[in-house]
C-alpha cells in the first residue's frame, strides 16, 4: 500500500480517535469499510502497512496506533496511544483529580496482587484513604462502571482487572512505577497479570493463559520452558479470533 495518507486512512483514524481501541478482526473490517467508502484499493494482507502510514503522520503529534495482546483471549488489538503522556494524566480530560487518584489506587491493588485482580470491596475500602476529595460509595461504584465502559478496566463477578487498552497505553508507566512487582510473560515478553506461574520456588516464571495454550499444544507432557519442571496447571484450549472479542 502507498505510504501516502488518503481519505481511507483519515476515516480509520477518526474511528480510532472515537473508540480508542479495536481488535484485529475489527480493524480489518474497518479498513475494508474505509477503503470502500473512499473508493480506494483495499489489500487485506497489508493491515500493518496501512496503520504504519497513519503512524508516520501521527509521529510529530506524539501519537501512535500501537499493537498489543489481550491477556484474556490472546487476540491482537490496536490502540491509539498518546506517547507524550506516560501516566494516568492522559485521562485528565475525562476524569476529575479524585477519580484519577482512585484509579491509581485500583491499579496499585491489581498490579500488586498475586492474581492480577482487585475486588470491588477492596477498591471501595481504598477510597477511604484518598488524599483528594473522598468519593461516596455510590460515586465509587459509578466511577468503576465508567472505567469499564471506557475500556480502562475489565470486570467479571465483582473482580476488576486491567483492560487491554490500559496495558497498551499505560505500559511505560506500569513498568516504571511497578518495576519490582511487574513480570513479563516468558513466551511473548509482554507484561503479565492474568497468567500461570511456575511453582518451582527457584523459577517462578509467568506465562499468559493464551501463551500457555499455544506453547503446550500437542505436547505430551507439559514442562516449564525455563526450569524443565512439570507444569501442573490446566492447559487451556487455543481460542480462535472473533470479530467481537473481549477487550
Amino acid at each position: 500500500m502507498s505510504r501516502q495518507m488518503g481519505d481511507s486512512h483519515r476515516r480509520f483514524l477518526q474511528t480510532m480517535m472515537a473508540n480508542g481501541i479495536v481488535d484485529e478482526q475489527g480493524a480489518k473490517k474497518l479498513i475494508a469499510h474505509c477503503c470502500e467508502a473512499s473508493n480506494t484499493q483495499h489489500n487485506p494482507d497489508k493491515l500493518d502497512d496501512f496503520i504504519e502510514t497513519i503512524n508516520l503522520k501521527l509521529q510529530p503529534m506524539f501519537m501512535q496506533i500501537t499493537k498489543g495482546m489481550s491477556e484474556d483471549s490472546g487476540h491482537q488489538f490496536y490502540a491509539l496511544v498518546n506517547m507524550a503522556e506516560t501516566d494516568v494524566t492522559r485521562m485528565s480530560s475525562d476524569y476529575a483529580d479524585n477519580e484519577l487518584e482512585l484509579f491509581r489506587k485500583t491499579m496499585d491493588l491489581i498490579v500488586c496482587s498475586e492474581k492480577g485482580n482487585a475486588s470491588s470491596t477492596d477498591i471501595l475500602n481504598s477510597a477511604d484513604t484518598m488524599t483528594t476529595k473522598k468519593l461516596k460509595k455510590s460515586e465509587t461504584e459509578h466511577l468503576l462502571n465508567r472505567l469499564v465502559h471506557d475500556k480502562w478496566l475489565n470486570e467479571k463477578r465483582g473482580e476488576y482487572t486491567l483492560s487491554t487498552r490500559c496495558i497498551i497505553e499505560m505500559e511505560p508507566y506500569i513498568r516504571t512505577m511497578y518495576q519490582d512487582q511487574v513480570k513479563v510473560c516468558h513466551i511473548c515478553r509482554n507484561i503479565a497479570f492474568q497468567c500461570q506461574i511456575c511453582e518451582n520456588p527457584t523459577c517462578g516464571i509467568k506465562i499468559h493463559n493464551p501463551c500457555v495454550a499455544r506453547y503446550y499444544k500437542g505436547r505430551a507432557e507439559p514442562r516449564c520452558p525455563a526450569c524443565d519442571d512439570f507444569w501442573p496447571h490446566e492447559i487451556p484450549e487455543v481460542r480462535r479470533p472473533k470479530s467481537q472479542s473481549r477487550k
